[in-house]
């Protein structure tokens, strides 16, 4: 482990994480804030957002420190089960020092997995990068000279169910927690989305929900756009439409070719997918509907 994240695991020690949801209704944040203050917890943070305080959805967000939290998570959970009940919440209650376990799935284009491993290596990616899974080898020397396993698995239509049985078993033995697909170019099968359902991050090469699909570069230049953008959303069964965490776009002109859409894309690429991975790696995201909250 680097000295960066080991200065933020122990910063986090004492350090939790509460998210709900639920129907909208008056009384909420005080019953949340009054139960932390009677547990002796310090709120460090809080975000809440309701979609119609009439009849709508309530979304909150909420970072506390407490002394001794390992030891009293439980307790913590089972006390606080007792609000939650009374409002009907959906809700999970997360330590921060508790470094989600990962798995990076790439292609040939290495950029956004660099992107990822730059900012593991510096600290600023609070994961555990349990293993690296790809269909070329392009990759291999740079991922295992950072510690890391590295599963080369040739992938095509033909054998996707015998490429997914095998990714399901090493996501099983690594206790996998999270997904990233940094350019991973294979369409996953249902029956891979739904084991994971919201923990898969996917960036598609495009400002969705335009130019969805292949070669999206070129059908932009020859559409003549003036903004290009990238979109990282989690994964669905319904392609490039599962619910957006991040968007980012640059301004582009007729100066510029299909080649150069592409370099100006990737730079794209690499920052809005680390964005979107950190804010879930933070617990920062809820998804409601085919939408998500991000309490950024």
């Amino acid at each position: 482990m680097e000295i960066g994240q080991m200065n933020e695991q122990a910063r986090n020690t004492n350090k939790a994480r509460l998210l709900i949801s639920c129907g909208d209704q008056p009384g909420i944040v005080a019953a949340v804030s009054q139960f932390l203050y009677g547990q002796g917890a310090n709120i460090v943070e809080s975000n809440q957002h309701s979609t119609d305080p009439e009849a709508g959805m309530f979304f909150m967000r909420v970072e506390f420190e407490i002394d001794n939290l390992h030891e009293r998570a439980d307790g913590l959970k089972q006390a606080f089960s007792k609000i939650a009940s009374e409002f009907n919440m959906d809700w999970r209650l997360s330590l921060a020092s508790k470094r989600k376990r990962t798995a990076i799935f790439v292609s040939k284009e290495p950029h956004c997995l660099l992107e990822l491993l730059w900012e593991y290596q510096n600290g600023d990616l609070d994961a555990d990068i349990s293993l690296v899974i790809s269909n070329h080898e392009t990759s291999k020397g740079l991922v295992e000279s950072l510690g890391i396993p590295f599963y080369y698995i040739p992938a095509n239509k033909d054998i996707r169910q015998e490429v997914e049985e095998k990714q399901l078993q090493l996501l099983a033995e690594y206790n996998i927690e999270l997904i990233i697909l940094a350019r991973y170019m294979q369409i996953l099968t249902p029956n891979f989305v739904s084991k994971h359902p919201h923990r898969i991050i996917n960036i598609h090469h495009s400002f969705l929900p335009a130019f969805i699909g292949a070669n999206p570069y070129e059908r932009a230049y020859n559409r003549g756009v003036k903004l290009i953008g990238a979109t990282s959303h989690y994964v669905t069964n319904d392609l490039d439409e599962g619910p957006i965490i991040e968007q980012g776009v640059e301004r582009v002109s007729h100066h510029h070719n299909a080649e150069d859409l592409k370099k100006i894309g990737r730079s794209i690429e690499r920052s809005v997918l680390a964005r979107a991975v950190n804010w879930h790696l933070q617990d920062r995201v809820l998804v409601h509907e085919n939408k998500t909250i991000v309490f950024n």
